[in-house]
């Protein structure tokens, strides 16, 4: 975290990520990657309460349920068709990109599967059965997921 420094430290990294105006490669099984740009990789938007993300799809690429604990978030496409929730999943056929504006220098993330089914400690099988009406091997075998 930058803390206020006097002119002579001021450089251009603490200000600039061209990392972000790139695609990148859809490492992840769900068919996204997320590039984010706040204060983590950009010194400078320290104390503005804003950051940034851009998201690649590959063609049916999902960016999975998730919510921001410290942020609002409002999405702009930039190329391709993206049914847009809580989730992003892009209906085309060609890849899409997408870029996320946060209210927070900070947004942090929660994907909900991993915190329903990858928690630790594990939330009891019995109490995720009953949660989602899912046979209790299912809640097993998502869990194992993790």
């Amino acid at each position: 975290m930058a803390f206020l420094q006097g002119p002579q430290a001021c450089h251009t990294r603490r200000f600039l990520l061209f990392r972000a105006a790139y695609p990148t490669k859809h490492v992840k099984s769900s068919g996204s990657t997320v590039t984010p740009v706040n204060v983590a990789q950009i010194a400078g938007l320290n104390t503005l309460g804003i950051s940034m993300a851009r998201v690649d799809y590959a063609p049916f690429g999902l960016n999975p349920p998730h919510t921001h604990p410290r942020a609002t978030e409002i999405l702009v496409v930039l190329k391709g068709t993206l049914y847009s929730h809580s989730l992003q999943l892009n209906v085309g056929h060609t890849n899409a990109v997408a870029i996320a504006a946060l209210g927070s220098q900070n947004p942090g993330v929660i994907t909900i599967a991993n915190a329903v089914f990858g928690s630790n400690p594990p939330i009891s099988a019995d109490v995720l059965t009953k949660a989602f009406q899912l046979d209790k091997n299912v809640v097993d075998y998502l869990q194992s997921s993790f």
